[in-house]
């Protein structure tokens, strides 16, 4: 019960400051989601995939990996592979990324916490164009060589506009 009250109020605080003080005003966010876990275990055959518009082919984009671990995950790293698909059906992109969720010589959990939660968003593609407009979507799947990744929480996907460089 305890340890319930505590992930509740984390996730309110969590849901209260990514809204900010404007209300969730965040001009370069494009599309952000997570998904939740069942059981907070994430099976190898379950494929998070996360569908996106994009309409402005000549802004240069930024993709993120969000994770939300417990702490008693018990590697320092995740891996996870990305796959970025276009409207056709086409892989645009496709890599095996490293998330360090804790510290490899600390154990110290890294990113964003409070009590036994924490969230981390890790940069998995910039500068990336898209060709046309249309609906992408991202696939993530866990490459931990276990048929279930424990104390896994969520995962998720932003996609952010890059800011242009302010002109001197």
């Amino acid at each position: 019960p305890d340890r319930l009250m505590r992930r509740a109020l984390f996730g309110l605080l969590v849901a209260l400051a990514t809204l900010g003080p404007l209300g969730g005003c965040d001009p370069a966010r494009v599309f952000e989601e997570n998904r939740d876990l069942k059981d907070y275990v994430w099976p190898v055959d379950e494929k998070p995939t996360f569908a996106f518009a994009i309409t402005d082919t000549a802004a240069r984009y930024t993709i993120y990996l969000n994770v939300r671990t417990s702490t008693s995950y018990r590697f320092h790293n995740l891996f996870t592979r990305l796959t970025l698909t276009g409207p056709g059906g086409e892989i645009i992109d496709r890599h095996l990324h490293e998330l360090n969720v804790r510290d490899p010589q600390t154990g110290e959990p890294l990113g964003d916490g409070a009590g036994d939660i924490f969230d981390q968003q890790v940069v998995a593609l910039r500068g990336v164009r898209f060709r046309r407009p249309g609906t992408y979507r991202a696939e993530l799947v866990q490459y931990m060589r276990l048929g279930t990744l424990p104390d896994v929480m969520s995962v998720g996907i932003r996609v952010a506009r890059e800011q242009r460089a302010a002109a001197q």
